[in-house]
């Protein structure tokens, strides 16, 4: 387990990233605000999943492979972006609320939570920050897999927090463009921000 005054740079370091607006907060905020928290739990359950897996990789070395290969690391991103971008528009041209009818909301768990998790580990950016932040808060004189654990499982409460105050936000959001005959409005927001997601998924540096 890190030490002490480790986690105590470690946990807040993170959480101001974890809480800057990103892809991952941005599809948590637009999917509250289309779906509700509680379907969007599950699109946070596949985003943590992809962010451990991230963060292992980064450790253990398996990130330079997916550097070595960037072909297929931008056919994987160009794929998870069009996927999201799809929604979005689906989601711009209904004319009903979003949480009814055979629309968004009828999108399964397990696709909920295939978006977070393609979110995540498409996200170059989320890469470079693990190779870069992880490796020091590392001791060579402990037990890598004790101090992993502890760091992965610090990381993906950060990420679950953050996420769920997006999605509250987003929430919040949809009850206000809920009034009224705002209903339309809040479509196209939602799938305006979702389109944004996948291009910013797919046209992002690697």
């Amino acid at each position: 387990m890190p030490d002490f005054a480790i986690l105590a740079v470690f946990i807040p370091t993170f959480f101001l990233v974890s809480i800057t607006p990103g892809m991952c907060m941005t599809l948590a905020m637009t999917l509250g605000m289309s779906l509700g928290v509680r379907r969007t739990l599950w699109m946070m359950a596949g985003e943590v999943i992809g962010v451990a897996l991230v963060a292992i990789a980064a450790v253990v070395g398996v990130a330079s492979v997916m550097l070595n290969y960037p072909s297929v690391f931008q056919v994987f991103k160009w794929v998870g972006g069009a996927y999201l971008a799809y929604l979005g528009i689906k989601m711009f041209l209904a004319h009903e609320q979003v949480t009814t009818g055979e629309n968004i909301s009828a999108t399964s768990r397990g696709k909920l939570a295939s978006q977070g998790f393609i979110t995540a580990i498409a996200n170059p950016k989320g890469w470079a920050f693990m190779i870069s932040l992880l490796p020091p808060f590392i001791s060579v004189t402990k037990s890598l897999s004790g101090q992993l654990s502890v760091l992965v499982g610090l990381i993906m409460l950060s990420e679950f927090l953050c996420m769920l105050i997006y999605a509250i936000g987003g929430k919040s959001l949809r009850l206000f463009l809920n009034r009224g005959n705002n209903i339309r409005w809040m479509n196209r927001i939602a799938g305006i921000l979702l389109v944004g997601v996948g291009g910013w998924l797919a046209f992002i540096p690697t």
